[in-house]
């Protein structure tokens, strides 16, 4: 079992990646989670982008948008990052602790009825609302 690259949360950049020494435009936004952790476990083994690309297969080009663009990689690349910088899948998956949006199932019986009462004139749904009203401090 591999221990974790990354014995401690590492800080991200706030600041658009490698904003200070890179050529070109500046990036608009940071990089995302996932070409930060990166680019930090490569750089803590002392690894050229240029020698990365060479332990993946693929050319400088690709490391550079995998550590500066790639939002969403692959579990395939992820993987073959961490066995090439001897880390865990793990190290390069944020925790955000924020939960996965959910598809929404179908509407509840009362939902339902809300919206067909949304539908009438506005003297019947308000004589509804008085039932409603009435029943509700009833208890």
């Amino acid at each position: 079992m591999k221990q974790a690259f990354f014995p401690f949360s590492p800080k991200l950049e706030e600041e658009p990646y490698n904003g200070d020494i890179m050529a070109g435009r500046p990036p608009s936004k940071s990089a995302p989670v996932f070409g930060q952790r990166l680019a930090l476990a490569r750089k803590a083994k002392g690894i050229s982008q240029e020698q990365f690309a060479q332990l993946l297969g693929t050319t400088r080009t690709a490391v550079d948008y995998y550590e500066r663009r790639a939002a969403n990689p692959s579990i395939k690349l992820i993987r073959r990052c961490a066995d090439a910088l001897g880390a865990t899948v793990g190290d390069f998956i944020a925790e955000t602790g924020e939960a996965l949006p959910r598809k929404r199932g179908p509407k509840s019986e009362i939902e339902q009825r809300m919206a067909a009462l949304a539908n009438l004139p506005r003297t019947r749904q308000r004589k509804i609302l008085e039932v409603v009203d009435a029943m509700l401090k009833a208890g």
